[in-house]
């Protein structure tokens, strides 16, 4: 796998349990989903903007 970085990241329980449910059935990987998302966090401002502000996930102690 040219071009790629290979990086450790936790992720949720509760959220990588919930995607997993949601993506059975399709070609979605989280790698496919992390790509996308960092590409669009780069490309498009008000994505950024909206990543940046989200504050949805509430876990004590935490940089989530």
């Amino acid at each position: 796998m040219k071009n790629t970085k290979l990086t450790s990241v936790k992720i949720l329980d509760s959220l990588y349990e919930k995607f997993k449910l949601n993506t059975v059935n399709t070609k979605m990987t989280l790698q496919k989903l992390t790509n996308r998302s960092v590409d669009k966090f780069l490309q498009d401002k008000k994505y950024r903007e909206e990543i940046e502000t989200y504050d949805n996930l509430n876990v004590s102690g935490s940089n989530f």
